[in-house]
């Protein structure tokens, strides 16, 4: 490959993201692509999905290496040339350890602020939270990504009903370990200022995909019934929040997989079946049109942070509403492309072949703006028609 090889430490980069490690990272940046004045402000930013757009479980695919250095000026600093965030309903980690994480895998430098995450705006509910007991559900580490956002009192769903016997009545039968990183956890991970067993739960927030449904499904129920104390009697139902609502995505199998969508409506029908009241709940998350009004924000901050000492026409509303248009590259018509239509102008949908959606043709209920086969495909289309080859 035509270009210029810069290598970081890993020490430099995890100290940009709050972590730590000796060895080295080699990130490739091309040379081939800066034909645009570097003094010159972006008019347009780019949010990619990831799962089934830009990777495909740890693997890259569709060009996604090739595609996403294009973005970056061509000089040894790594800068962005054009604004552009990971804006998934997935997540499980803190935004800076996701950041790094695909950082080594796509071999470019990714910033924190630059990964949107489906709970990325549980931080927006601290205020009212921060002191209570809440409990966090699913994949990863939900408890680091709630401290890490200032929740005080968190328990993850494992470690909350361990503290009640026989809560799962299948616990025996099940063989697999919950494995603990106790040498990684904060002292508020570790040892909650509570008495479990008689503290109300005020909240609980599935934050990533639930890995033990039967269990998650029978301890949710039990808090939510009796308002935050499970075996007593019932209760006003706790505030519940879903990082989104994905019925499917793309993983390494080669139909969809089942997401939090589909766990939410299990939860809801067993809920709905043995309480007087519907489930309480609210869902974040793409297509809703706040995640994109966020996600034009940050894209508006991170071509203010590019631009560094831009001069020329538009320089002056870098960071405001200068960005005249923003492309959606994603997978899922229903999500994605959704998503994108709902939030109006400046958004351009632009649906790939690489996950969910795999037709010949445009998506008959959400069809996007453009149809092509790869995000390689799709920065290609974008960088031509915004005149930055």
């Amino acid at each position: 490959m035509e270009g210029l090889v810069r290598i970081l430490t890993k020490r430099a980069l995890h100290a940009q993201h709050g972590l730590r490690s000796t060895s080295p990272i080699i990130f490739p940046i091309s040379r081939s692509f800066s034909n645009l004045a570097q003094n010159k402000p972006p008019s347009f930013g780019i949010a990619f999905d990831i799962d089934g757009v830009i990777l495909r479980g740890e693997s890259p695919i569709g060009g996604s290496p090739q595609a996403l250095r294009r973005l970056y000026h061509d000089h040894d600093s790594g800068s962005l040339k054009i604004p552009y965030v990971f804006l998934t309903n997935g997540g499980g980690f803190p935004e800076g350890r996701r950041a790094l994480e695909l950082s080594g895998l796509l071999g470019v430098n990714i910033l924190p602020s630059q990964v949107l995450q489906g709970h990325s705006p549980f931080r927006q509910l601290l205020e009212r939270f921060e002191n209570e007991f809440v409990v966090a559900v699913g994949k990863g580490d939900p408890v680091a990504v709630m401290v890490a956002y200032g929740f005080k009192n968190v328990l993850s769903i494992d470690e909350y009903a361990s503290h009640f016997e026989n809560i799962d009545p299948l616990a025996q039968f099940k063989h697999w370990t919950i494995k603990k990183d106790k040498q990684n956890s904060s002292p508020e991970q570790m040892s909650p200022r509570i008495d479990v067993c008689s503290e109300r739960v005020q909240a609980a927030f599935v934050v990533s995909d639930p890995v033990d449904w039967s269990r998650d499904i029978q301890v949710l129920c039990d808090i939510l019934r009796t308002g935050g104390l499970p075996g007593r009697e019932l209760g006003h139902q706790p505030s519940l929040y879903f990082a989104s609502d994905d019925l499917a995505y793309q993983a390494k199998f080669p139909s969809e997989r089942l997401g939090m969508g589909a766990f939410r409506i299990a939860l809801e029908s067993v809920y709905n079946s043995i309480h007087p009241n519907p489930l309480e709940y609210t869902s974040f998350g793409k297509p809703k049109p706040f995640v994109f009004k966020n996600a034009e924000a940050t894209l508006g901050q991170l071509a203010l942070s590019s631009c560094g000492n831009c001069r020329g026409p538009g320089a002056q509303n870098v960071g405001g509403h200068l960005l005249k248009r923003l492309y959606m590259i994603g997978d899922n018509p229903s999500v994605d492309i959704n998503g994108a239509r709902q939030a109006g102008h400046p958004w351009f949908s632009i649906l790939t072949r690489t996950g969910v959606f795999k037709g010949n043709r445009n998506h008959a209920e959400f069809p996007a703006d453009l149809v092509v086969d790869t995000v390689e495909e799709a920065v290609d289309y974008i960088l031509r028609k915004e005149g930055s080859l």
